[in-house]
């Protein structure tokens, strides 16, 4: 936990909530524990969305399509493509959209985002990043190029409870190469000279950065 667990139930406490069923949508997920993004960054997300005003969205790592779909709500003039690799969440994910009737703007694209991002040749005004945390760092160069001037670059789960500032040997051997990957990942976010971005300790850790050239 990185903030104080009374603090962010006091905060969470203030949160009108979200359409039936999106609502919904996070009850099956936490059932299913399906890692779906924290209230307090779905909060964030909101306010950037409505901000922005993002015409073209591309989200790297849909699960059961919870953001996307909280996306879309707060961003009614964005079209948004999203990825995913795994077929059971894809499944899931067609099936909200389609309760959603969210067909005609959401476009699921399945595969490997590392192969996809490749293949992808629009501009997006905003990046939503909700994959696999040890890969962010392999993304960035295909998320950078696909990304216009201007455009805002959202990354969730960047602090993982609080174990980046650990030392390496003090966090578990299975994620010591998640670890290091992401203390390289927001080294290197804070240094692009093509990029002015804050880290915020919210919900698991969000960066918020924006394009500059």
């Amino acid at each position: 936990m990185i903030v104080d667990e009374r603090m962010i139930a006091y905060i969470r406490s203030l949160d009108r909530g979200e359409t039936p069923l999106i609502a919904d949508i996070a009850k099956q997920a936490l059932a299913d524990r399906v890692p779906i993004i924290r209230q307090e960054t779905a909060s964030l997300l909101k306010v950037l969305l409505k901000m922005t005003k993002p015409k073209k969205i591309l989200e790297v790592g849909t699960a059961v399509g919870f953001s996307a779909l909280l996306m879309s709500e707060y961003a009614p003039q964005a079209s948004i493509t999203t990825i995913e690799k795994f077929e059971q969440r894809i499944i899931q994910a067609k099936e909200n959209f389609a309760k959603a009737g969210k067909q005609s703007v959401i476009t699921l694209l399945e595969g490997d985002a590392a192969q996809i991002l490749k293949t992808l040749d629009s501009e997006y005004d905003f990046i939503f990043m909700d994959a696999a945390k040890g890969q962010y760092i392999h993304f960035l160069p295909e998320v950078m190029r696909l990304l216009m001037s201007g455009g805002t670059l959202v990354s969730d789960n960047v602090l993982q409870d609080g174990d980046v500032v650990e030392s390496r040997f003090a966090v578990t051997r299975r994620n010591r190469t998640i670890h290091s990957r992401m203390r390289e990942y927001l080294w290197e976010l804070k240094h692009r000279p093509d990029l002015e971005t804050v880290v915020l300790p919210i919900g698991d850790g969000v960066t918020v950065s924006t394009k500059t050239i």
